[in-house]
């Protein structure tokens, strides 16, 4: 999807990155200690994040394709893409296998 988020070019012509907006930035820290807290994680999503889980996952997704993201936790960025991209191997070897 490109409707993320760019960094804008100075006069110079390098890219700046923008910075992580708040709720980025408290997705990330989320992400990185949920698993520390008893319950469902979709209920936690809602309790601390006031997100749905879809929205949650869905700007999670957007968020570790952007270098802030990699410039801000660069192990858990690089952790949730090596994850997304085993996901969709797995799903592509079960497409290819003709099982549903």
């Amino acid at each position: 999807m490109e409707s993320r988020r760019r960094g804008k070019r100075s006069r110079e012509g390098v890219r700046q990155m923008s910075a992580l907006s708040e709720r980025e930035t408290r997705v990330l820290s989320f992400e990185r200690h949920w698993w520390r807290q008893p319950g469902a994680k979709e209920q936690a999503i809602s309790d601390q994040l006031g997100l749905s889980a879809t929205r949650y996952y869905q700007m999670l997704n957007e968020l570790i394709d952007r270098p802030e993201a990699m410039a801000a936790d660069p192990v858990l960025v690089k952790r949730l893409r090596r994850q997304r991209a085993r996901r969709e191997r797995i799903r592509t070897a079960r497409g290819e296998g003709g099982a549903a």
